[in-house]
């Protein structure tokens, strides 16, 4: 092993596994408790339970929990079991609620689920279904950056180190064969660990050239003034990859399953949904908005970003190894075994009873 090689996996070691949230959900820390759309629980309790608590993060990649529960659709399915929902603004928050039992379900990226699981040793979480791809794009300031062969001593901004965009920025520049210390993120390309939330002031005073980053972010960037280079969907087949996935507490999975197929029929009609009911989905997601984040978006903003994100339950589970096989090639992930980290029966199950083909797990499925 180089000892360059041998300095990263070191650097790696000493903090969480992918260092950080996922940057689609990376907005802070904290968790903040929401209420349902106004709609009371009615009839039998599912699985006996008063209720099921469920954790998203207010950005337009978690369409399906925001939209679903403005319209009511998760408490529906949920009966007499109440849904208490609660907004995170980063992925290791979200995966230490879920570990301390304080949600039992939660939609987050892929690299804080990686982490999680491969952290506890296979043992606190399950991938119980996909709920968004794509909605991520290399926005620059056109006046500094002309194209993809422009970046050479340009700053580049991701939302945290080790992140799925950040991963995604680091693999993309050697494989245009820049040279970037991917700890330090200095090289032949700066790439600078830039909170969402910071990241459009940053842009706006010049302080970054660009920026690999989720929506909104990414629509408030080109409302600044920035132009798009690269949709990140032009890498990946078929234009699809994971950036939402829905996790499940083992422990929760095993004693309500009929709870967790509850949420699962709900995410699936609140997709279906949305595919079919585009302006009155985006209406309803910005509503959503407004509430958890304390304004709504701009139209400006929210008609790309809508538009850029796909809702869907496949989890597109090849695309979740890839993407830790990049944290592997950058040096910010020791390689995972993820063998067990999908358990998508209950989401069959629910495709099948509405007509819909099953999904595959690509070999990652239960042990």
């Amino acid at each position: 092993m180089s000892a360059v090689r041998h300095r990263l996996l070191a650097a790696a070691a000493t903090v969480p596994l992918l260092i950080g949230a996922l940057g689609a959900c990376g907005y802070g820390s904290e968790a903040k408790k929401e209420t349902s759309a106004g709609v009371a629980p009615k009839g039998a309790k599912i699985d006996g339970l008063d209720q099921v608590k469920v954790g998203f993060f207010g950005n337009t990649t978690h369409a399906t929990p925001l939209i679903g529960l403005q319209k009511g659709l998760f408490q529906k399915e949920l009966g007499g079991t109440a849904i208490k929902p609660a907004t995170f603004n980063a992925g290791p928050a979200e995966i230490e609620a879920l570990n301390s039992g304080a949600i039992d379900i939660g939609w987050i990226g892929p690299s804080p689920a990686i982490n999680g699981f491969t952290k506890s040793q296979g043992k606190s979480l399950k991938i119980i279904s996909g709920s968004a791809s794509g909605g991520v794009s290399l926005v620059v300031d056109p006046k500094k950056i002309k194209g993809l062969n422009d970046l050479k001593g340009k700053t580049i901004a991701t939302p945290q180190l080790g992140n799925t965009q950040d991963v995604a920025l680091l693999n993309f520049l050697a494989g245009k064969g820049y040279k970037v210390d991917a700890t330090t993120g200095k090289g032949d390309v700066t790439v600078q660990r830039t909170d969402n939330k910071v990241t459009p002031t940053a842009f706006e005073q010049g302080s970054i050239d660009g920026a690999w980053v989720p929506e909104p972010t990414a629509s408030k960037l080109i409302a600044a003034g920035g132009k798009t280079i690269l949709d990140e969907k032009k890498l990946w087949k078929d234009g699809k990859f994971v950036i939402t996935n829905v996790i499940v507490s083992q422990k929760f999975l095993k004693e309500h399953p009929k709870a967790v197929e509850a949420v699962l029929r709900a995410s699936v009609k609140t997709n279906a949904w949305i595919r079919s009911h585009p302006a009155d989905a985006k209406k309803a997601l910005n509503d959503k908005l407004a509430e958890v984040a304390g304004k709504p978006l701009p139209n400006d903003v929210l008609d790309p970003a809508f538009k850029n994100v796909d809702v869907t339950d496949d989890p597109l589970a090849a695309t979740l190894q890839q993407e830790a096989d990049h944290a592997v090639k950058a040096g910010l992930l020791q390689k995972p075994d993820l063998k067990g980290i999908y358990d998508l029966t209950l989401l069959n199950k629910v495709l099948k009873s509405e007509g819909k083909q099953p999904v595959d797990d690509a070999g990652l499925g239960s042990k």
